[in-house]
């Protein structure tokens, strides 16, 4: 029989060595820092979209989210707005040469077009490029009263995925966990879903006991996680919507780090059930266990492949931490990294299959990606204490926890290791964090 106190320092360190039920906002709101911005980014104009005098007035100067998205992605350098010479709201209104003196490449405009109940409206918007002249887009989407800051967001998307071919990602969301009061009698544990930008952070549970490893569902609206409220580790599954849980594992000792299915319907998790921590699956619908690995040595931290077909987990089989994969019905056990004498933690990248982890040793845990293909490993951050990568649902940059002194804060990286950014909370440690799918 494990203590909660072994239960608690394993379950939270193998990546480096009663429900307060009441959902509400989030004390506290992260604040993005660009750490290392990329010489050569796109120049860019996001022009003030036109509300004009309608009644309807967004909660967010649209412009501004737009423009700090593109920002934060490292490839777009927006214009002030103060330089903007002109302000045009549709592409005849452009004047070209004024642009060209600029040298912007790139003009996003929009306005507000009211509905005939004066509240309900869309907005209209595009994107042209400067030196050919050519509009690359004209569209609308639908707005209304608390939507404004989500559509800045999908317009952001939209621009990127025209500029840069890959999807964007503004529109999805962050989970992390917020702890205040580390250490003392007041300690107190929070599961937050933020937008991707830190804002609009809601609490979805709050408790004095730990809580860790959020995973997201693929749908975007359940949330896997283990808490400790009942005095000892339980894997419990939310919809964030409707605040409705549902206990899926709590057998004596181990039971951590849940992991969806691409598609949803299994969640791996790690148990010692059987005695020894192993990778096994769930079948939600169904509850049926199935036992992947049965092995002396501590296996955990499961992460599916993209096709859902191998599990990828961390073990200490051959000695030390390294990542190992598994067919899903239990065979082929291989070993996967081999470079470095600790590799940890991993996340799959959903669009090419690189693989993310903690990678170090001599007490320095950086995070890591790893090409498959050419058998390339590139170290993408600086720090000596950083953990629990996750991918974003583009798959072009990384999210994961770092250490400033004694606090908690989160950062992300481009996959190529060009661009950081932090994400940091006026107060408290924050860590755990899981970048959510696309949200459609």
């Amino acid at each position: 029989m494990f203590s909660k106190e072994k239960l608690i320092s394993y379950l939270a360190t193998t990546a480096i060595s009663l429900w307060l039920a009441a959902s509400g906002p989030a004390s506290a709101q992260l604040q993005i820092e660009i750490v290392d911005g990329v010489e050569g980014a796109l120049p860019v104009a996001v022009v003030p979209f036109d509300f004009g005098n309608a009644e309807m007035q967004p909660e967010t100067s649209m412009h501004e989210v737009i423009a700090a998205d593109l920002q934060r992605s490292g490839l777009f350098d927006p214009l002030p707005v103060s330089d903007m010479i002109d302000r045009p709201t549709r592409p005849p209104e452009i004047s070209f040469g004024t642009w060209r003196l600029l040298e912007v490449d790139y003009v996003a405009m929009g306005r507000w077009i009211p509905g005939s109940d004066g509240v309900s409206g869309e907005i209209e918007y595009h994107l042209v490029a400067v030196n050919s002249g050519r509009t690359l887009f004209s569209r609308a989407i639908a707005a209304g009263p608390g939507a404004f800051r989500l559509r800045a967001h999908q317009i952001a998307d939209a621009i990127y995925e025209e500029l840069a071919g890959a999807p964007g990602a503004f529109a999805s969301r962050i989970a992390y966990v917020r702890v205040a009061g580390a250490g003392t009698e007041d300690e107190q544990f929070e599961l937050i879903v933020a937008d991707s930008d830190g804002h609009n952070p809601q609490t979805v549970v709050r408790h004095s006991q730990p809580i860790m490893s959020p995973a997201w569902g693929p749908e975007g609206r359940r949330l896997a996680y283990v808490t400790f409220a009942t005095g000892r580790s339980n894997i419990v599954i939310q919809d964030i919507f409707t605040g409705q849980r549902e206990i899926v594992s709590e057998s004596r000792g181990i039971n951590g780090a849940p992991a969806f299915s691409p598609d949803g319907r299994m969640l791996a998790m790690s148990l010692s059930r059987s005695g020894n921590s192993e990778i096994w699956v769930r079948t939600l619908e169904s509850g049926r266990m199935e036992r992947l690995t049965d092995h002396w040595a501590i296996d955990t931290e499961p992460a599916w492949s993209r096709d859902g077909r191998r599990i990828f987990f961390t073990s200490d089989r051959a000695g030390r931490p390294q990542i190992y994969q598994v067919r899903r019905d239990g065979t082929g056990i291989e070993r996967v990294t081999n470079e470095g004498a600790y590799n940890s933690r991993v996340s799959v990248d959903p669009y090419s299959g690189l693989l993310a982890m903690v990678h170090g040793g001599q007490a320095n845990f950086r995070i890591a990606v790893l090409d498959r293909e050419s058998g390339r490993l590139r170290v993408l951050s600086p720090g000596r204490m950083d953990e629990s990568p996750s991918f974003a649902p583009n798959g072009r940059m990384v999210l994961y926890a770092a250490r400033e002194g004694e606090r908690g804060v989160l950062a992300a990286v481009s996959v190529d290791g060009r661009f950081r950014q932090r994400l940091v909370l006026a107060d408290g440690d924050v860590r755990e964090p899981a970048w959510s799918p696309l949200i459609q």
